[in-house]
């Protein structure tokens, strides 16, 4: 965004300069313009589309090594059999979390043991060893609100075994979660 939009916030109470910083120098300024920064990414497809991604800063901390969400889910989406997937943190006794990826296939694919370390291993070649998820879950589907958005917060849960919790009254879906966590 270049410009001010009407009811967009104009300050942080009691900071004006964090919110110069947070929204506004993000993007380094070109010829004096600066760019408001909304803290999704989102990458473009070979046929032009947009594709957003999610924060850039939900990151995950794997062995000392902080690494965002959205670029394993990049790498995993840029596989052919890859139709969606989404990545969270699961805790680790050893190197404080490990990546766990819910990953919904195209159809003309199957899930099984194979396709998943294939799958592990071109987050490998696209990031490094760090980003290689520990698990892969297959789905169906991902649990999402009505409007779109998948409900991290939840993956979260079962990634970690533990039980959900909180409002789950925008999830579009009921028995995708369902589906999941017959899958533990």
């Amino acid at each position: 965004m270049k410009h001010p939009w009407p009811g967009m916030m104009r300050t942080v109470y009691g900071d004006p300069d964090r919110f110069r910083r947070t929204y506004w120098e993000h993007i380094p300024p070109q010829d004096g313009q600066y760019f408001y920064f909304a803290g999704d990414g989102a990458r473009q497809d070979q046929d032009g589309y947009f594709w957003v991604m999610g924060r850039v800063d939900d990151v995950i901390s794997v062995a000392g090594h902080r690494l965002g969400t959205m670029e394993i889910e990049s790498a995993l989406v840029s596989h052919p059999a890859v139709a969606e997937a989404a990545v969270v943190g699961r805790p680790d006794a050893l190197k404080g979390e490990e990546v766990f990826a819910f990953v919904t296939l195209d159809r003309t694919f199957a899930p099984n043991d194979g396709l998943s370390s294939e799958l592990k291993q071109h987050v490998v070649k696209e990031i490094g060893a760090l980003a290689r998820p520990g698990e892969i879950r297959f789905s169906e589907a991902l649990p999402k609100t009505r409007s779109g958005k998948i409900m991290r917060r939840l993956l979260r849960s079962l990634a970690a075994g533990e039980e959900i919790s909180g409002d789950t009254s925008t999830l579009e879906d009921r028995s995708v979660l369902d589906k999941l966590r017959e899958g533990t």
